[in-house]
């Protein structure tokens, strides 16, 4: 019968490395503040848009199935999933740190000792029984428990655990934050697409306009009232009018692959209503109070998380300065012969060990772990920082162009008023040969301009609308 109990001390707690924790730097005191504007330009409502469902925001029903569709099937956002499962797996992992290793072995082996060693001449003169020596090659049979268990005295292993609990959280937030993204840029790009189409029918009813003037400038050169030159000027100007068709075109088939491959699949139509573009209006924004952001943007919360995780990985590196306790324990049988392989109590072991240890010479490695994780803590907190920073300037810069541009609307729409209206009177004056035709075709291309333009506003004041729901955090809930 073997039988061991076994106690070993290394390097005792009154000669570890005493390690004074040091102050946490201003900048993540600063970041925990969360010090934000009180308000946007003074005002206090705090109804936020960005607790609106984004199939309640957005009201197009063409719009509505394509954001249902990439949030089942963007390569991005399953990606981002599996990011998740894999922090998800880490809890796991870090839960089973401070919980006891327990597993079984068994083996078998001979040896044979040299017969001329201290330990070969008395294994020849032992009796194992009356009359019997011990066998030559002698056999080894084991079959056992053992266990291993590290107490987590300084609370290192449960803070790694609480680490990777957040970074879990953080990841979830990346989701969210994918999410706010990938619905936005597919709305900025079907907007775009509607725009594109509507420019793509006013350069057909101009190509129109300006081919009824190319016919009229060749029956004034017919009554020799103008020049070949002002019928070649009106050529190229359709000719010009008539490629932009293809440029358009091509925008087009680029923005239909972009929110394809957004959607996860490969070109095809993108079903839309073009027809109502420029009458449409956008939502009306409530962007609440400043200190909300902190609750509704995705980014804010996950560089929270990681500030948070940041600060525990700090502990966990100074708990590398402190002894550690480990206690391993085995049982089992072992014996020279399988025969006697399960006779009790004479082929019994048992062991019992514990372990204190702590660094005390060459502890750079340690000291290096530990500079770097306050490094990070600072380079999270500087994160945190400025991921709010970067909100708010995001929402007030969307809330002045969201003002901005309903002004610029309304003044374009009258730009482009007046000018269809001087087409027919630039027209009528090249007629009576009151105007040459310089003057029809620079009426002609102002008006083409102004008219894209105006186009280029609408689509300016849909992204502009979908940009503050994104930048106030909404979309993901």
């Amino acid at each position: 019968m073997v039988k061991k109990i076994k106690y070993s001390s290394l390097a005792i707690a009154s000669a570890a490395f005493s390690f004074t924790a040091c102050k946490l730097p201003a900048v993540v005191e600063k970041a925990e503040n969360k010090n934000t504007p009180a308000s946007y330009n003074n005002a206090q409502d705090s109804t936020n848009s960005a607790k609106v469902k984004w199939k309640e925001y957005f009201t197009d029903p063409y719009l509505n199935a394509l954001i249902d569709s990439a949030l089942q099937n963007n390569q991005e956002l399953n990606i981002t999933l599996q990011e998740i499962a894999v922090t998800r797996n880490e809890i796991q992992a870090r839960k089973g740190e401070y919980l006891p290793f327990v597993g079984v072995k068994a083996g078998a082996g001979v040896d044979k000792k040299a017969r001329y060693t201290p330990q070969g001449a008395l294994e020849k003169n032992v009796e194992i029984a009356p009359g019997k020596e011990t066998p030559e090659p002698l056999g080894d049979f084991l079959i056992g428990a053992y266990a291993t268990w590290e107490i987590d005295i300084w609370n290192k292993l449960h803070n790694a655990t609480k680490a990777a609990i957040n970074r879990y959280v953080a990841t979830v937030e990346g989701r969210n934050f994918v999410i706010t993204n990938l619905i936005g840029e597919i709305a900025n790009s079907y907007y775009e697409l509607l725009a594109l189409d509507n420019q793509m029918d006013i350069i057909k009813q101009n190509i129109d306009i300006q081919t009824n003037a190319l016919e009229i400038v060749k029956l004034q050169k017919e009554a020799t009232r103008t020049t070949e030159l002002a019928v070649k000027k009106f050529e190229a100007e359709v000719l010009k009018t008539k490629s932009l068709q293809f440029d358009i075109q091509q925008q087009i088939v680029e923005t239909e692959n972009r929110i394809n491959f957004l959607l996860g699949r490969y070109p095809q139509p993108i079903p839309r209503n073009s027809q109502s573009f420029t009458t449409l209006l956008p939502a009306a924004v409530h962007e609440g109070l400043p200190s909300q952001l902190l609750a509704n943007r995705p980014d804010i919360r996950k560089a929270e998380q990681e500030l948070v995780a940041a600060k525990l990985d700090i502990k966990i590196a100074k708990a590398q300065f402190y002894p550690s306790l480990g206690i391993s324990a085995g049982i089992g049988y072992q014996a020279f012969n399988p025969s006697y392989l399960f006779r009790t109590p004479e082929s019994i072991l048992y062991s019992l060990a514990g372990d204190l240890m702590a660094p005390l010479v060459n502890r750079n490695a340690i000291k290096a772990s530990y500079y770097n994780a306050s490094a990070k803590q600072v380079q999270a907190a500087y994160n945190y920082e400025r991921t709010i920073l970067n909100a708010y300037v995001e929402v007030a810069n969307q809330l002045a162009k969201i003002k901005n541009l309903e002004k610029s609307y309304d003044l374009k729409s009258k730009q482009v008023q007046a000018l269809t209206q001087s087409i027919d009177i630039s027209n009528d004056l090249f007629k009576s040969a009151r105007a040459d035709y310089m003057e029809v075709l620079m009426t002609q291309r102002d008006a083409l301009e102004s008219k894209f333009e105006l186009i280029e506003t609408k689509k300016q004041q849909m992204n502009a609308m979908v940009n503050i729901y994104k930048a106030l955090g909404g979309g993901w809930n």
